[in-house]
Protein backbone atom coordinates (compact mmCIF):
# COMPACT_ATOMS: atom_id res chain seq x y z
CA UNK A 1 0.00 0.00 0.00
CA UNK A 2 1.53 3.48 -0.77
CA UNK A 3 2.20 5.63 1.85
CA UNK A 4 -0.29 8.57 1.92
CA UNK A 5 1.56 12.47 1.86
CA UNK A 6 2.54 13.56 4.74
CA UNK A 7 -0.79 16.29 5.64
CA UNK A 8 -0.14 19.56 6.52
CA UNK A 9 -1.76 22.58 8.03
CA UNK A 10 -3.15 23.94 5.28
CA UNK A 11 -4.46 20.12 4.57
CA UNK A 12 -6.37 19.97 8.24
CA UNK A 13 -7.78 23.45 7.43
CA UNK A 14 -9.26 22.45 3.90
CA UNK A 15 -11.03 18.59 5.78
CA UNK A 16 -12.32 21.24 8.87
CA UNK A 17 -13.72 23.14 6.09
CA UNK A 18 -15.19 20.69 3.43
CA UNK A 19 -16.44 18.39 6.31
CA UNK A 20 -13.64 15.94 5.89
CA UNK A 21 -12.72 14.02 9.50
CA UNK A 22 -9.40 14.46 10.92
CA UNK A 23 -7.74 11.17 12.28
CA UNK A 24 -5.78 11.57 15.67
CA UNK A 25 -3.83 8.92 17.80
CA UNK A 26 -2.29 9.64 21.05
CA UNK A 27 1.16 7.02 21.12
CA UNK A 28 4.57 6.95 22.01
CA UNK A 29 6.66 4.40 20.10
CA UNK A 30 8.03 3.61 16.72
CA UNK A 31 6.17 0.49 16.30
CA UNK A 32 2.66 2.07 16.78
CA UNK A 33 4.03 4.79 14.67
CA UNK A 34 4.49 3.09 11.70
CA UNK A 35 1.08 0.74 11.94
CA UNK A 36 -0.56 3.97 11.91
CA UNK A 37 0.82 5.54 9.24
CA UNK A 38 -0.10 2.05 7.30
CA UNK A 39 -3.06 2.90 8.23
CA UNK A 40 -3.59 5.98 6.95
CA UNK A 41 -3.88 8.00 10.44
CA UNK A 42 -3.99 11.94 9.52
CA UNK A 43 -1.52 12.99 13.02
CA UNK A 44 0.00 11.90 15.76
CA UNK A 45 -0.07 13.61 19.50
CA UNK A 46 2.96 12.42 21.13
CA UNK A 47 1.26 13.32 24.78
CA UNK A 48 2.66 13.60 28.18
CA UNK A 49 0.06 10.66 29.20
CA UNK A 50 3.44 8.66 28.07
CA UNK A 51 4.02 9.15 31.92
CA UNK A 52 0.51 6.60 32.74
CA UNK A 53 0.98 4.75 29.92
CA UNK A 54 4.70 3.79 29.02
CA UNK A 55 6.40 4.36 32.96
CA UNK A 56 3.51 3.64 35.08
CA UNK A 57 3.02 6.95 36.94
CA UNK A 58 -0.06 7.93 38.47
CA UNK A 59 0.10 11.32 36.28
CA UNK A 60 1.38 13.22 33.47
CA UNK A 61 3.66 15.77 35.95
CA UNK A 62 6.13 13.20 36.15
CA UNK A 63 7.02 13.79 32.27
CA UNK A 64 10.00 15.42 31.59
CA UNK A 65 11.17 17.39 28.51
CA UNK A 66 14.16 15.01 27.87
CA UNK A 67 11.35 12.04 27.94
CA UNK A 68 9.61 13.91 25.93
CA UNK A 69 12.02 14.88 23.13
CA UNK A 70 13.09 10.71 23.15
CA UNK A 71 9.48 9.83 22.22
CA UNK A 72 9.20 12.49 19.50
CA UNK A 73 11.80 11.43 17.83
CA UNK A 74 10.73 7.54 18.18
CA UNK A 75 7.50 8.29 16.55
CA UNK A 76 8.48 10.71 13.95
CA UNK A 77 10.83 7.54 12.85
CA UNK A 78 7.86 5.08 13.04
CA UNK A 79 5.67 7.88 11.31
CA UNK A 80 7.68 9.91 8.77
CA UNK A 81 4.84 10.82 6.87
CA UNK A 82 2.64 11.50 10.37
CA UNK A 83 1.54 15.14 11.16
CA UNK A 84 3.03 14.80 14.89
CA UNK A 85 2.69 16.92 17.45
CA UNK A 86 4.59 17.17 20.60
CA UNK A 87 3.00 17.58 24.43
CA UNK A 88 4.99 20.53 26.10
CA UNK A 89 5.21 18.86 29.57
CA UNK A 90 4.81 19.89 32.86
CA UNK A 91 6.97 23.20 34.20
CA UNK A 92 8.17 23.09 30.56
CA UNK A 93 6.59 26.38 29.57
CA UNK A 94 5.08 27.44 32.74
CA UNK A 95 8.01 29.22 34.77
CA UNK A 96 8.79 31.84 31.85
CA UNK A 97 8.23 32.83 28.51
CA UNK A 98 12.03 31.92 27.45
CA UNK A 99 11.83 28.93 29.04
CA UNK A 100 8.45 28.30 26.80
CA UNK A 101 10.09 29.36 23.77
CA UNK A 102 13.55 27.22 24.18
CA UNK A 103 11.64 23.71 24.51
CA UNK A 104 9.08 24.70 22.20
CA UNK A 105 12.19 24.64 19.85
CA UNK A 106 14.02 21.20 21.12
CA UNK A 107 10.55 19.44 20.30
CA UNK A 108 11.37 21.16 16.54
CA UNK A 109 14.85 20.70 16.17
CA UNK A 110 15.46 17.15 18.15
CA UNK A 111 12.50 15.69 17.94
CA UNK A 112 11.64 16.93 14.38
CA UNK A 113 7.43 17.69 15.64
CA UNK A 114 5.38 19.93 13.08
CA UNK A 115 3.63 21.28 16.24
CA UNK A 116 3.66 21.56 20.45
CA UNK A 117 0.84 21.13 22.44
CA UNK A 118 -0.10 23.85 25.43
CA UNK A 119 -2.36 23.74 27.73
CA UNK A 120 -4.52 26.18 29.27
CA UNK A 121 -6.67 28.97 27.77
CA UNK A 122 -5.73 32.94 29.20
CA UNK A 123 -2.91 31.85 31.76
CA UNK A 124 -0.67 30.32 28.67
CA UNK A 125 -1.62 32.93 26.05
CA UNK A 126 1.91 35.15 26.75
CA UNK A 127 3.90 32.23 26.30
CA UNK A 128 2.10 30.39 23.32
CA UNK A 129 1.79 33.39 21.70
CA UNK A 130 5.72 33.95 21.92
CA UNK A 131 6.45 30.42 20.62
CA UNK A 132 3.97 31.14 17.61
CA UNK A 133 5.87 34.65 17.34
CA UNK A 134 9.36 32.42 16.99
CA UNK A 135 7.66 30.35 14.21
CA UNK A 136 6.80 26.90 16.17
CA UNK A 137 2.61 26.23 15.17
CA UNK A 138 0.90 26.08 18.67
CA UNK A 139 -1.93 23.63 19.37
CA UNK A 140 -4.01 24.64 22.39
CA UNK A 141 -5.95 22.51 24.56
CA UNK A 142 -8.55 22.77 26.97
CA UNK A 143 -11.55 21.21 29.13
CA UNK A 144 -10.06 18.49 31.21
CA UNK A 145 -6.33 19.65 31.68
CA UNK A 146 -4.10 16.66 33.38
CA UNK A 147 -1.54 18.34 34.33
CA UNK A 148 -4.01 21.02 35.71
CA UNK A 149 -6.73 18.41 37.44
CA UNK A 150 -5.46 19.15 41.25
CA UNK A 151 -6.03 22.45 40.92
CA UNK A 152 -9.75 21.29 39.69
CA UNK A 153 -10.14 19.03 42.71
CA UNK A 154 -9.82 16.08 39.92
CA UNK A 155 -13.05 17.00 38.18
CA UNK A 156 -13.16 15.76 34.96
CA UNK A 157 -15.93 17.18 32.88
CA UNK A 158 -16.06 20.40 34.37
CA UNK A 159 -17.52 21.74 32.03
CA UNK A 160 -20.72 20.56 32.63
CA UNK A 161 -21.39 23.65 35.38
CA UNK A 162 -22.27 27.12 33.08
CA UNK A 163 -19.92 29.07 34.46
CA UNK A 164 -16.94 27.25 33.44
CA UNK A 165 -18.24 26.07 30.18
CA UNK A 166 -19.05 29.82 29.17
CA UNK A 167 -15.63 30.42 30.45
CA UNK A 168 -14.26 27.72 28.51
CA UNK A 169 -15.96 29.24 25.44
CA UNK A 170 -14.14 32.57 26.05
CA UNK A 171 -11.00 31.07 26.39
CA UNK A 172 -11.60 28.92 22.98
CA UNK A 173 -11.95 32.44 20.95
CA UNK A 174 -9.05 33.75 22.79
CA UNK A 175 -6.58 31.22 21.71
CA UNK A 176 -7.55 31.17 18.45
CA UNK A 177 -6.80 34.70 17.99
CA UNK A 178 -3.62 34.42 19.66
CA UNK A 179 -2.81 32.20 16.52
CA UNK A 180 -3.10 28.66 17.35
CA UNK A 181 -3.40 26.55 14.47
CA UNK A 182 -5.71 23.98 16.01
CA UNK A 183 -7.49 23.07 19.32
CA UNK A 184 -7.79 19.96 21.41
CA UNK A 185 -10.97 19.85 23.50
CA UNK A 186 -11.25 17.34 26.39
CA UNK A 187 -14.31 15.84 28.13
CA UNK A 188 -16.10 18.70 26.97
CA UNK A 189 -20.17 18.11 27.07
CA UNK A 190 -21.37 18.24 23.00
CA UNK A 191 -23.96 21.52 24.02
CA UNK A 192 -20.14 23.52 25.16
CA UNK A 193 -18.56 21.71 21.88
CA UNK A 194 -21.34 22.97 19.47
CA UNK A 195 -20.47 26.56 20.55
CA UNK A 196 -17.03 26.39 20.34
CA UNK A 197 -16.76 25.00 17.08
CA UNK A 198 -19.09 27.66 15.71
CA UNK A 199 -16.93 30.52 16.79
CA UNK A 200 -13.43 29.04 15.93
CA UNK A 201 -11.61 29.74 12.64
CA UNK A 202 -9.50 26.69 13.32
CA UNK A 203 -10.17 22.98 13.18
CA UNK A 204 -10.92 21.65 16.69
CA UNK A 205 -10.14 17.98 17.81
CA UNK A 206 -12.27 16.12 20.23
CA UNK A 207 -11.65 13.62 23.01
CA UNK A 208 -14.67 12.40 24.67
CA UNK A 209 -15.82 16.03 23.05
CA UNK A 210 -18.60 14.65 20.91
CA UNK A 211 -19.32 14.75 17.23
CA UNK A 212 -19.17 18.42 16.24
CA UNK A 213 -15.41 18.21 16.07
CA UNK A 214 -13.75 18.27 12.93
CA UNK A 215 -11.89 15.24 14.20
CA UNK A 216 -11.30 12.51 16.69
CA UNK A 217 -8.06 11.77 19.12
CA UNK A 218 -7.77 8.73 21.37
CA UNK A 219 -4.90 7.01 23.25
CA UNK A 220 -4.26 4.03 21.02
CA UNK A 221 -3.76 1.58 23.98
CA UNK A 222 -7.07 2.84 24.89
CA UNK A 223 -8.42 1.79 21.65
CA UNK A 224 -6.83 -1.56 21.40
CA UNK A 225 -7.67 -2.96 25.25
CA UNK A 226 -4.14 -2.79 26.50
CA UNK A 227 -4.63 0.07 28.79
CA UNK A 228 -4.64 -1.21 32.77
CA UNK A 229 -7.49 -0.56 34.81
CA UNK A 230 -11.01 1.40 33.53
CA UNK A 231 -10.77 3.41 30.56
CA UNK A 232 -12.96 6.60 30.52
CA UNK A 233 -16.59 6.39 29.43
CA UNK A 234 -15.81 7.91 26.08
CA UNK A 235 -13.60 5.58 25.00
CA UNK A 236 -14.20 3.11 22.51
CA UNK A 237 -12.36 -0.35 22.10
CA UNK A 238 -11.76 -1.47 18.72
CA UNK A 239 -9.95 -4.25 19.94
CA UNK A 240 -9.09 -6.28 23.13
CA UNK A 241 -5.34 -6.87 23.08
CA UNK A 242 -4.77 -7.27 26.52
CA UNK A 243 -5.98 -11.08 26.53
CA UNK A 244 -4.43 -12.57 23.84
CA UNK A 245 -1.15 -10.82 24.39
CA UNK A 246 -1.37 -12.45 27.87
CA UNK A 247 -2.06 -15.74 26.27
CA UNK A 248 0.79 -15.46 24.22
CA UNK A 249 2.80 -14.74 27.32
CA UNK A 250 2.10 -17.57 28.96
CA UNK A 251 2.73 -20.07 26.37
CA UNK A 252 5.90 -18.58 25.39
CA UNK A 253 7.15 -19.32 29.04
CA UNK A 254 5.42 -22.87 28.99
CA UNK A 255 7.03 -23.87 25.90
CA UNK A 256 10.65 -22.29 27.70
CA UNK A 257 10.15 -24.21 30.37
CA UNK A 258 8.79 -27.49 29.00
CA UNK A 259 11.51 -27.79 26.99
CA UNK A 260 9.82 -27.39 23.86
CA UNK A 261 11.56 -24.01 22.65
CA UNK A 262 13.71 -23.56 20.63
CA UNK A 263 13.11 -26.19 18.63
CA UNK A 264 14.81 -27.26 15.16
CA UNK A 265 13.16 -25.14 13.37
CA UNK A 266 14.50 -21.78 15.34
CA UNK A 267 18.10 -22.84 15.37
CA UNK A 268 20.71 -21.73 13.07
CA UNK A 269 22.26 -24.74 11.34
CA UNK A 270 25.81 -25.90 10.01
CA UNK A 271 26.90 -27.72 7.22
CA UNK A 272 28.03 -31.12 8.10
CA UNK A 273 31.88 -30.44 7.12
CA UNK A 274 31.68 -27.18 9.02
CA UNK A 275 30.35 -28.58 12.17
CA UNK A 276 33.19 -31.88 11.69
CA UNK A 277 35.77 -29.44 11.22
CA UNK A 278 34.43 -27.04 14.56
CA UNK A 279 34.70 -30.20 16.83
CA UNK A 280 37.97 -31.67 15.55
CA UNK A 281 39.48 -28.46 16.00
CA UNK A 282 38.57 -27.76 19.66
CA UNK A 283 40.02 -31.23 20.12
CA UNK A 284 43.00 -30.31 18.61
Amino acid sequence: MPLHERLTLREFRRKAREGEKITMLALYDYALAHLAQEAAIDGIIVGDSVAQQVYGHTNTLKATMDMMVRHTQAVRRGGPNLFVIADMPYMSYQPSVEAAVRNAGRFMAEGEADAVKFEGGTNVVEKLAAVIAAGIPVVGHLGFTPQSAAMAGGTIVQAREADFAVRLVREAVELDRAGVSLLILECVPPAVTDEVVKRLSIPVIGIGSGPSCHGVVLLAGDILGLTPGRSPGFVKKYADLAGPVADAFRRYAAEVRGGDYPAVQQCYGMKDQERDAFLRQLQD
